[in-house]
C-alpha cells in the first residue's frame, strides 16, 4: 500500500476500513481528465513564477500528459487503494519523475484542487447536456411541422376544454426545455470562476499567478476569497436544480406520453423497440421508457436533497462531508443524459393516431366557448352567452349528441341570436384557425413559434 501524503504527523497506518470508508477514488476518477488538466497548468505557472524551475516544470507537465494518454488508452488502470484521483495521479507521476513529481503539489491544497477540478468537470458536462437538449427540441419541432393541422383536444384538470393542435402541444414542451437551456448557462457563468490558489483555505505565501492559471483553463475570472473559493458548492447544488427542473419537464411529457399510448386515449402508438411487453398478459405493450423517466426524475430530485442537506449545516471552511457532493452530481448529470437519449429516439419513430386525436375533439365540446364567442358577436353580454351556451351543452348531453349536430330550431330556442353561421363559427377547424393570437394554436401561430425557437436554440 502506498504511505499516505499525510502521513508525517501519524504513527500508525490508518484503518483498513477507515481507508475504504475515506477513499473516493471509486467515483471520482472520472474526473482524471480535468485533475490532469488543472495540475499541468499550475505547473505551468510554477515555473513562469519561478517557485520550481522551468525545466521542472517542463518535466512535470510530460509526465502529467504521458498520464494522461495512459489512462486515455487503457495501459493505466486506477488503483484502487489510492485515496483519491489527485493523490492517484500525484503518486503515479513521483514513481515516473521521482522528486521532480513531489514539487507539483506546492502552493496548492487538495481543497483547491477538488474544488477546481469539480467546476471544471461540471462545465464539461454543461457542454455536453445543452446540446442534447437543443437536438430535443429540434426534434419536437420537426414533429410539430408535420401536424400543424392535426386537431386534438387541450386539457385543464385532465378534462377535455378548447381545441389545440398536436404541434401546439408539443411546442409548450420546447419552449420549457428552452428555459431549461437558459438555465444551465446561467449556471455556467457563475460556476465559470476558477479557486485554484485558494490552497488549504487561506491562499498561499508564494508569488503565484492566479490569472495566467485561470487563462490556461479557460475560466471567465478567479474566485475573490479563499474561505468562500474551497466551500463554495453552490454551483453544485444550481447545476442540480437546473436538472431537477429539466427532470420535472421530461416527466411531465412522459406522463402525457403514457396517457396518450393508452388504450383509452389512442392518441399516439409507441414503436415496438421502444416498449416492453409483460410475463404473464400477452396484450401488454408497456411504454416502460416513459415510465423509468418519470421515475428516475425522483432519483435526480433526491441528488438535489442530498447536496442542500450536505450543506446546510457546514462551518467555513473545507469539511469531509462535501466529499459526498460528487456522487450526486456525477448521478444527476448521468441520469439527465440517459433519460434524453433515450426520449429523442423514441420520440422520433412514435405513430400518431390523427383520426383518433380529432374524434377525441369532436366529442368534448371543446367549441363551446366558441359558441359563446359567436353570441358575444352578436352583441350578447359574455355572461350571458356563458350561460345561454352552457344550457346547450345539457340539451346535447340530454339528447346524446354534440354541438354541431344540434338542430337550429333547438339553438333558437335558447337565443334568437343564433343563424346558420353558428356551424360554421363552431367547426374545430374554425375553431384553432381563428385562434391566430401570438402564442396560439393556428398553424401561422405554431409556425412562428417554431421559428421563435428554432433561432433561440
Amino acid at each position: 500500500m502506498a504511505e499516505k501524503m499525510w502521513a508525517g504527523r501519524f504513527s500508525k497506518q490508518a484503518d483498513d476500513k477507515t481507508n475504504d470508508f475515506n477513499s473516493s477514488i471509486s467515483f471520482d476518477c472520472r474526473m482524471y481528465r480535468q485533475d490532469i488538466k488543472g495540475s499541468i497548468a499550475h505547473a505551468a505557472m510554477l515555473g513562469e513564477c519561478g517557485i520550481i524551475s522551468r525545466d521542472e516544470s517542463k518535466k512535470i507537465i510530460t509526465g502529467l500528459d504521458s498520464i494522461l494518454e495512459d489512462i486515455d488508452n487503457g495501459t493505466l488502470a486506477f488503483d484502487p487503494e489510492a485515496e483519491d484521483i489527485h493523490m492517484f495521479i500525484e503518486q503515479e507521476l513521483t514513481l515516473r519523475l521521482g522528486a521532480a513529481g513531489k514539487r507539483l503539489h506546492t502552493a496548492r491544497s487538495r481543497n483547491d484542487q477538488v474544488a477546481l477540478d469539480i467546476r471544471m468537470y461540471l462545465k464539461d458536462e454543461i457542454n455536453i447536456i445543452i446540446p442534447m437538449i437543443k437536438e430535443l427540441i429540434i426534434t419536437l419541432c420537426g414533429i410539430s411541422e408535420q401536424n400543424l393541422d392535426t386537431v386534438m383536444c387541450g386539457y385543464t384538470h385532465l378534462q377535455r376544454a378548447q381545441p389545440v393542435t398536436f404541434a401546439h402541444h408539443l411546442m409548450a414542451y420546447a419552449q420549457m426545455l428552452l428555459r431549461d437551456t437558459g438555465r444551465l448557462r446561467d449556471t455556467y457563468k457563475r460556476m465559470d470562476f476558477m479557486p485554484l490558489g485558494s490552497g488549504a483555505l487561506a491562499s498561499t505565501t508564494y508569488p503565484i499567478d492566479r490569472k495566467l492559471v485561470c487563462g490556461l483553463l479557460g475560466f471567465n475570472d478567479i474566485t475573490r476569497n479563499s474561505l468562500d473559493g474551497v466551500s463554495d458548492r453552490d454551483f453544485c447544488i444550481e447545476f442540480t436544480s437546473a436538472l431537477s427542473v429539466l427532470m420535472m419537464h421530461l416527466s411531465r411529457f412522459a406522463e402525457e406520453i403514457i396517457l396518450w399510448c393508452s388504450w383509452e386515449f389512442r392518441y399516439i402508438e409507441l414503436d415496438d423497440a421502444f416498449a416492453t411487453g409483460s410475463s404473464i398478459m400477452p396484450q401488454k405493450k408497456n411504454p416502460d421508457i416513459a415510465e423509468l423517466i418519470r421515475g428516475k426524475t425522483g432519483r435526480v430530485y433526491g441528488d438535489l436533497n442530498t447536496l442542500l442537506t450536505m450543506m446546510k449545516g457546514l462551518p467555513l471552511a473545507y469539511n469531509k462531508d462535501m466529499q459526498e457532493d460528487k456522487e450526486a452530481v456525477f448521478d444527476a448529470a448521468d441520469t439527465v443524459k440517459l433519460c434524453i437519449s433515450s426520449l429523442i429516439p423514441m420520440l422520433k419513430t412514435m405513430r400518431i393516431n390523427k383520426d383518433t386525436m380529432r374524434r377525441a375533439a369532436a366529442k368534448g365540446f371543446i367549441n363551446a366557448t366558441d359558441c359563446a364567442d359567436y353570441l358575444v358577436r352578436k352583441g350578447l353580454p359574455f355572461r350571458d352567452a356563458y350561460k345561454i351556451t352552457g344550457m346547450l351543452v345539457a340539451k346535447c348531453i340530454e339528447l346524446d349528441t354534440v354541438l354541431e349536430k344540434l338542430p337550429l330550431d333547438v339553438y333558437r330556442e335558447m337565443s334568437d341570436a343564433f343563424e346558420e353561421g353558428i356551424y360554421e363559427a363552431i367547426s374545430l377547424d374554425v375553431c384553432v384557425n381563428m385562434r391566430i393570437a401570438p402564442g396560439g394554436p393556428a398553424p401561422e401561430a405554431v409556425k412562428s413559434q417554431i421559428k421563435y425557437v428554432r433561432d433561440a436554440i
